[in-house]
């Protein structure tokens, strides 16, 4: 059996992360391991880092067992989602995926496919349940 000890889940505050976001804690709460929250900042991007910043400092889990972390960062999501886990000494990360396939998935890339290949630790990838539709753009964004 393998001991997971620390749990990352990367968020873009989409449906499809907030998904991911249940299954992150179901796991912390069974494994008693702690929940790393982190949202990757794109350099450039137009809304500020510390908007993001509060923005994740509201997501937490209803069970104040779980003890919880939030980090920020800046660059490209897949890249700074799987350094961060193998600094950090991540068990498993938990990643919502859009679910993308064809020319859709070649033009807007695949954070989730790229942590799944790239990252040193096991990574649990959820989706949307079949038929469920998610919204275009992350609703944080659209606030």
């Amino acid at each position: 059996m393998i001991r997971v000890t620390r749990i990352l889940y990367p968020t873009d505050f989409s449906s499809y992360s907030n998904q991911a976001y249940f299954h992150a804690v179901g796991l912390a709460e069974a494994s008693g391991a702690s929940l790393t929250i982190v949202y990757v900042h794109a350099p450039g991007a137009p809304d500020s880092a510390a908007h993001w910043r509060d923005q994740l400092e509201q997501v937490r889990p209803a069970n104040p067992k779980i003890p919880v972390s939030h980090i920020l960062l800046e660059g490209d999501p897949a890249t700074e989602i799987t350094r961060y886990a193998a600094d950090a000494g991540i068990d498993v990360i938990v990643i919502g995926t859009h679910g993308r396939a064809g020319a859709d998935r070649l033009v807007m890339g695949s954070v989730a496919e790229r942590v799944m290949r790239e990252a040193s630790c096991s990574v649990m990838v959820v989706k949307l349940p079949k038929g469920a539709a998610g919204p275009e753009r992350p609703v944080a964004a659209r606030a």
